[in-house]
C-alpha cells in the first residue's frame, strides 16, 4: 500500500510517520510504502494522482480537507461500528471524521485545539495579569505594543502575533476562536441546511474588534494581513511580537529558539459567547479505487490505536504527528512529561468546536477569509456593511453546495 502524509521529507515528523508505516507493517504482515508529501504542493499533488486515476491507498490529511475530498469522490465512506478500537476514539474526533449527510468518510488520527502562548517576561515587566476576557487580552497586548516590554528602548514590539493572510483560509482559521467566542458564528444552522451569520450583530461586532487589532490599537505585528504561520513563527520566536494563539506542535520549536522559561501556555478567555475553541486534526482517509480495501481499515485501526498514537507523539525524535491522541487510553501529557500539553487536552475537552459540517467548508472558509482580510487592510472600510457583502457571498456558496437551509 502506498500511504502520503503532508510533511516535508526528511523532517522529524516524515520519521515518525516512516516508523508508524513501519510498525504497521510488522504489526500486520501487510506491506506499506510512506511517501512524505510536501506542505505546500500537497493539494497540488494529489489533484495530480486524480487526473491520473492512481490515487496512494492512504491518505492521512486535514479534517478541514474532508468535504473536499468526499464531493471529488475521493474518499471512501468508513462503517464507524466496523473499525476496531473505534469505540475508545474521542466523540468529539468522530465528528471531524464525520461529513454533511452524517456518514463518516475518514478514521481519525490526531488532533488539537489552540491555545495562548504569552510572553511571560513581558507581562510580568508590565505588571499584568493572566488575561481572563477577550478585552482583557486586546488590553495586554496593547501594553505589549507600547510599553517596551524587552527594555531595549525601541517602538520594535507588536501585541498580537497574527497569520492574516488569505493563503490557505489562514485569516479565518486564526480568527475562528475569537468570532466563536465572542458569540459570533461564521453560518449557523437552519432547517436542514445553513444559513449565513456572520452578518449578525454579534459576528459584526468581533470583527469590529478584529479591524481595531490591525487598525485603531495597532496591536498585530506589521505586515499581518500578509503573513502566513511561516512567517508567524518567526515573529514570536525572534522576540518581535508578545501573543501567539497557536497550537501545541510549536512548543518543541520555541522552547529551542526562545527558551521554555520566557513564555507560558494559557487557555484562550472567555468572550461574551463564553468558552470555544476551533479544534481540528487529520483523519486516515481511505482513498476510493484502491485493491486493498482490507489494507486500507487495519492500517486505519493501527494508526489509532494505543501503539500508533504513541509512536505518532514523536516522544522519541520531536517528529508529532499526533498532537492530542484520538485514542481515549492514550494519555499524552503523561507521555511526554510536561504538563502544558494538559493545557491544550483540557482546552480541546472542554471548549473545542469542530468547523462546520459543510460539504466542503474549505471553500467557505477561503472565502471568508478573503472577505475579512479586507476589512483588516481596508481601515476605512464599514464592517458591517462589509459583513453583509459577506454574508451574501456566503449565501450563494452554500446554495451551489445544496446546504443552504
Amino acid at each position: 500500500m502506498e500511504v502520503w502524509i503532508r510533511q516535508d521529507a526528511g523532517s522529524p515528523s516524515a520519521e515518525s510517520a516512516e516508523a508508524l508505516t513501519k510498525a504497521f507493517t510488522q504489526e500486520t504482515g501487510v506491506k506499506a510504502k510512506l511517501v512524505a508529501v510536501g506542505v505546500t504542493d500537497f493539494e497540488t499533488k494529489l489533484q495530480q494522482r486524480t487526473a491520473q486515476k492512481d490515487l496512494p491507498d492512504i491518505v492521512i490529511n486535514d479534517t478541514g480537507q474532508l468535504g473536499n475530498l468526499v464531493t471529488q469522490g475521493l474518499v471512501r465512506e468508513v462503517d464507524r461500528g466496523s473499525v476496531a478500537g473505534g469505540a475508545d476514539l474521542a466523540d468529539r474526533a468522530w465528528e471531524a471524521a464525520q461529513g454533511h449527510d452524517g456518514k463518516y468518510y475518514g478514521v481519525p488520527f490526531n488532533s488539537q485545539a489552540f491555545a495562548l502562548l504569552i510572553r511571560k517576561d513581558w507581562r510580568e515587566k508590565v505588571g499584568a495579569d493572566v488575561p481572563e476576557s477577550w478585552d482583557e487580552l486586546t488590553e495586554l497586548a496593547v501594553k505589549f505594543t507600547k510599553e517596551d516590554p524587552d527594555g531595549n528602548g525601541k517602538d520594535d514590539t507588536a501585541g498580537m502575533v497574527i497569520p492574516g493572510t488569505t493563503t490557505r483560509g489562514y485569516l479565518t482559521w486564526w480568527f475562528s476562536t475569537m468570532l466563536w467566542s465572542e458569540g459570533g458564528d461564521f453560518v449557523k444552522e437552519q432547517g436542514d441546511g445553513y444559513t449565513p451569520a456572520i452578518d449578525e450583530p454579534a459576528s459584526v461586532k468581533a470583527v469590529e474588534k478584529l479591524q481595531a487589532m490591525f487598525c485603531d490599537s495597532k496591536v498585530a505585528q506589521p505586515g499581518a494581513s500578509t503573513a502566513d504561520s511561516s512567517t508567524t513563527h518567526t515573529v514570536f520566536e525572534s522576540g518581535k511580537g508578545g501573543i501567539y494563539l497557536t497550537g501545541p506542535y510549536m512548543l518543541p520549536r520555541f522552547d529551542g529558539s526562545l527558551g521554555k522559561d520566557k513564555y507560558e501556555v494559557v487557555a484562550p478567555p472567555p468572550g461574551a459567547g463564553g468558552e470555544t475553541v476551533l479544534a481540528e486534526g487529520e483523519n486516515v482517509y481511505l482513498m476510493a479505487g484502491s485493491a486493498n480495501e482490507k489494507g486500507q481499515q487495519k492500517f486505519a485501526e493501527f494508526a489509532a490505536s494505543p501503539a500508533g498514537q504513541k509512536i505518532g507523539l514523536g516522544v522519541d525524535n520531536g517528529g508529532i504527528i499526533v498532537r492530542l491522541p484520538v485514542n481515549t487510553e492514550v494519555d499524552g501529557a503523561a507521555e511526554r512529561k510536561d504538563p502544558r500539553w494538559e493545557t491544550f487536552q483540557q482546552v480541546y475537552n472542554e471548549s473545542g468546536r469542530n468547523a462546520p459540517a459543510l460539504p466542503n467548508w474549505s471553500t467557505i472558509r477561503q472565502i471568508s477569509a478573503e472577505g475579512l482580510n479586507g476589512v483588516v487592510s481596508d481601515c476605512a472600510r464599514d464592517v458591517t456593511k462589509a459583513m453583509g457583502d459577506l454574508a451574501g457571498e456566503f449565501a450563494a456558496e452554500l446554495e451551489k453546495q445544496g446546504a443552504k437551509g
